[in-house]
């Protein structure tokens, strides 16, 4: 069973602070949600997870089916299993979808993949999605409008049939039509091969496609709360400022006496004794 462990992960980038203890466990057949305020370090994690050289992990592990990830280099990371749908897919002028795809598939091969067998898996997978057919001859993401690009990730991820995918505002850029093709198609692999799902997302409107098995909100680098998918509803309802007046109540209770408080709490008779 594909498992992947962040266990009190600490990441800085320019010698600044992100993430500050982070602690998640994701299983294959599980479709977790990761929301937040901006800002408070839900792309880093997902980055840092798969390697990108710009973050550093200071402190804390992160497992894949018990090896040691940050060992790996991000090429090896993605043959292990983990795929990462990007927030700003980069442009690659000179090179087709599909030399970037067959090349990415045999990476992961003892034999390369057959032709046949790769452009109709791929025009299947494109049929799919409702993207252009002549996708697979253009340049990967050249000239692609924002939604063409998020469509394409997920093209790659039908392809290299990850065991754990991670989306990152996956559903920006895509219109309500457009959302509602790329959430059945997930829907319908995660569902085939039991792929574990985290889908970081601003919008209550993709959750309702696809409802997550868990929710979970990061703040200031770190994971304050967890629920399941009336989380989802409860955010886009009232935001976060609820979350910030929880966590303070709750740092009042814990913040501990000092003796001289209750000593003078005491004398002015205010003992909770």
């Amino acid at each position: 069973m594909a498992k992947l462990e962040i266990i009190d992960l600490h990441v800085s980038i320019e010698d600044k602070n992100i993430l500050k203890g982070v602690n998640l466990e994701i299983n294959e057949n599980e479709i977790h949600a990761i929301m937040g305020p901006n800002g408070n370090g839900k792309s880093t994690l997902l980055s840092t997870i798969m390697g990108h050289p710009r973050y550093e992990v200071t402190q804390g592990s992160i497992l894949f089916d018990g090896e040691n990830v940050l060992e790996m280099e991000p090429d090896e990371r993605s043959k292990a299993g983990i795929f990462l749908g990007m927030q700003y897919p980069q442009e690659v002028s000179g090179v087709t979808n599909a030399d970037f795809l067959k090349a990415a598939i045999n990476a992961r091969r003892d034999t390369p993949i057959g032709l046949f067998e790769f452009v109709k898996e791929m025009e299947s997978n494109i049929e799919k999605l409702r993207m252009k057919p002549d996708l697979a001859h253009r340049y990967l993401n050249d000239g692609f409008s924002g939604g063409e690009k998020k469509r394409n990730e997920i093209l790659q991820l039908l392809m290299l049939k990850p065991k754990i995918a991670m989306l990152d505002e996956i559903d920006s850029g895509l219109d309500i039509d457009a959302l509602s093709i790329v959430a059945e198609v997930l829907k319908e692999e995660q569902k085939q091969r039991k792929m574990g799902l985290m889908i970081v997302s601003h919008y209550e409107r993709f959750f309702e496609f696809i409802v997550p098995t868990h929710t979970h909100i990061m703040m200031d680098g770190k994971i304050v709360l967890s629920g399941d998918e009336s989380l989802v509803t409860k955010i886009d309802q009232e935001g976060y400022d609820w979350i910030d007046a929880k966590r303070a109540d709750e740092m009042v209770e814990k913040r501990p006496i000092s003796v001289a408080s209750k000593v003078l709490r005491e004398a002015l008779g205010d003992s909770d004794d």
